[in-house]
């Protein structure tokens, strides 16, 4: 039922003889250490979501779906997890529950249950629906573009189109033997497993793409997070450097400058040569370019190399203490298990610990330097140009030429349809997608279609808002974008197609300044008539009534000169007020 690793595993594995035993379980490489209690067993399977296309996002995450369908409901604590380069199915409980739980998840992979595609499919969209986005979300789409690394910022697109056909093919291209690895927190494999999968290739993790054509660059976000993040060599010093950023953060924002509550900093590693590195700090709106300052400032110190000893003893202290945890072996498993599976150096607990004790500042100097080199900084009000970031692109290099179709609601905005791609002229530049970098494209039966290109750049036609965009011209772009990238989506409401808003015609402002205008030049007439026939009417009514020899008192002749006067006064102060607001 087990045999040893083939030779070309234990060298990689020799390094945790004594600590955890290794053997395989029908082709699967098998980690597994004793520990007390209930049994942990996990399945790792080298695919996730960088190995998928913008148009099949989601295509792993409904594997993962369907293979647990028929386990059901259940005490046993079971579940699946996709992540960007790995998936996994893991599990606790008695051996023979363990054993129930991966024959059966084993055995759907085998054979899914398709009949369920289109409910899962809609289960998918549901539990995006109610996935909050995160303060960091965006910043793999800025740095890796709307491809590999990059794809966790974007919705799962494909289960709106995926076939039976190419779940199938997936789950027997990637979710194969060659391409796991088991591990189990038990003295011994246990007997009645039942893993058979069919063969494969160990299928290395995707290269890393770029949309970042300078750093350290930055890009604006939500107000309240202050986010940074780099990629940097996957070494104990950056693990170290993490852990001390980390609490420089934590000590100048929020312990000194009173600026944050959450202040921290996260190491996870990418691939076997790579780890993302991760700056967070939250932030009041009044206090936000404080929280930009301080994140700037820890950078540039720990960048000087200003860096204590009592700061680095304090984090190697931290990682030592690790190995202090009961029943070690069965502890290190998964982590052990995902550098086999990603095929990263396996350091047995000496090797790491002498690698930690060798850590100097200079080499935290190092790559606090590598990780501003390579810095993303997402920044909330006010850019960070001062700082040293350059501003992330905001617009494409350059436009195709082609028809141009004015949009119907801004005559400072133009859709071009060319024979190599679409761009959307705007004031502040081009946003252009070329067909043949088309990371997926999603088609509406009303005409509208949206180009999302491998860097990220978007551009959205619909039909209702440009001038001209006439079926044949969506009949121009169909043809040119390759079909494994279309996604079909299905019919909106016709509520829901937008409609160009009302163009503000520039006779009918100047026509109520114009109304408003004579409103007031009339009520100023009024007023200085009123202010010529008072006194004559007034003079009239003295003469009047002197010759009736009722002479009207002093106070009278006075209180009648001062309404006069009044409306006068007021009559020119609200027509200068008036000019004053017109500019």
């Amino acid at each position: 039922m087990t045999t040893e690793l083939p030779a070309t595993h234990p060298p990689a594995l020799a390094a945790l003889d004594g600590l955890v035993s290794h053997t395989t379980a029908q082709g699967i490489p098998t980690l597994y250490a004793p520990r007390t209690g209930e049994i942990t067993a996990g399945l790792f399977f080298r695919v996730g979501r960088a190995d998928e296309t913008l148009a099949t996002a989601g295509i792993t995450h409904l594997v993962e779906h369907l293979a647990l369908h028929r386990l059901g409901l259940s005490d046993l604590h079971y579940n699946g997890a996709t992540a960007n380069t790995y998936t996994l199915f893991h599990v606790t409980g008695s051996e023979e529950e363990v054993v129930t739980y991966l024959n059966t998840v084993c055995a759907a992979l085998r054979d899914l249950p398709l009949e369920r595609l289109e409910t899962e499919k809609e289960i998918l969209r549901t539990e995006a629906a109610g996935r909050g986005g995160g303060h960091n979300s965006q910043l793999p789409l800025w740095r890796y573009g709307a491809q590999g690394y990059g794809l966790s910022s974007y919705n799962e697109l494909g289960t709106w189109s995926l076939t039976a056909d190419q779940v199938r093919a997936w789950a027997e291209t990637r979710f194969t033997r060659d391409n796991a690895v088991l591990w189990i927190t038990s003295d011994h494999v246990p007997e009645g497993l039942d893993l058979t999968l069919p063969a494969g290739t160990r299928i290395p993790a995707p290269p890393a793409t770029s949309a970042l054509p300078v750093t350290p660059a930055y890009i604006h976000g939500d107000d309240g997070h202050v986010v940074f993040t780099a990629v940097v060599p996957r070494t104990t010093p950056a693990a170290l450097f993490a852990e001390i950023l980390g609490r420089a953060l934590f000590h100048d924002l929020r312990q000194e400058g009173g600026y944050s509550y959450t202040a921290e900093a996260d190491y996870t590693p990418r691939d076997a040569g790579f780890a993302t590195l991760t700056a967070y700090a939250d932030a009041l709106p009044q206090k936000q370019d404080a929280v930009v300052g301080g994140f700037v400032d820890v950078l540039a110190r720990l960048r000087a190399g200003r860096i204590e000893e009592a700061e680095l003893a304090s984090a190697r202290a931290k990682y030592l203490k690790m190995y202090d945890t009961p029943d070690l072996g069965a502890a290190t498993l998964p982590s052990y298990a995902l550098s086999l599976l990603l095929g990263h150096p396996i350091l047995s607990p000496d090797r790491h610990r002498a690698e930690l004790e060798a850590v100097t500042v200079a080499d935290l100097r190092e790559v606090a330097r590598q990780a501003w080199a390579d810095g993303l900084l997402q920044v909330p009000g006010r850019g960070a140009d001062w700082a040293g970031f350059t501003l992330a692109p905001q617009f494409s290099a350059a436009a195709v030429e082609g028809t141009r179709h004015p949009s119907l609601s801004d005559d400072r905005v133009t859709l071009v349809i060319g024979a190599e791609g679409v761009t959307l002229l705007t004031p502040g530049g081009p946003v252009t997608v070329r067909y043949d970098a088309t990371a997926a494209m999603t088609t509406r039966p009303d005409g509208a279609r949206s180009l999302t290109g491998l860097d990220g750049f978007a551009v959205t036609v619909e039909p209702t808002l440009y001038e001209g965009v006439t079926a044949d011209r969506i009949a121009v772009i169909d043809a040119a974008v390759p079909s494994a990238v279309v996604v079909p989506m299905p019919a909106r409401d016709p509520a829901q197609i937008p409609q160009p808003r009302t163009r503000e015609r520039p006779a009918g402002p100047a026509r109520k300044a114009s109304a408003a205008a004579w409103g007031w030049t009339a009520l100023v007439a009024l007023l200085a008539t009123l202010a010529v026939v008072w006194p004559v009417l007034c003079g009239y009514l003295i003469v009047d009534r002197i010759d009736e020899g009722r002479v009207p008192p002093i106070p009278g002749l006075v209180g009648m000169g001062v309404l006069e006067y009044s409306f006068i006064r007021w009559g020119r102060t609200a027509l200068r007020r008036r000019k004053e607001a017109q500019g």
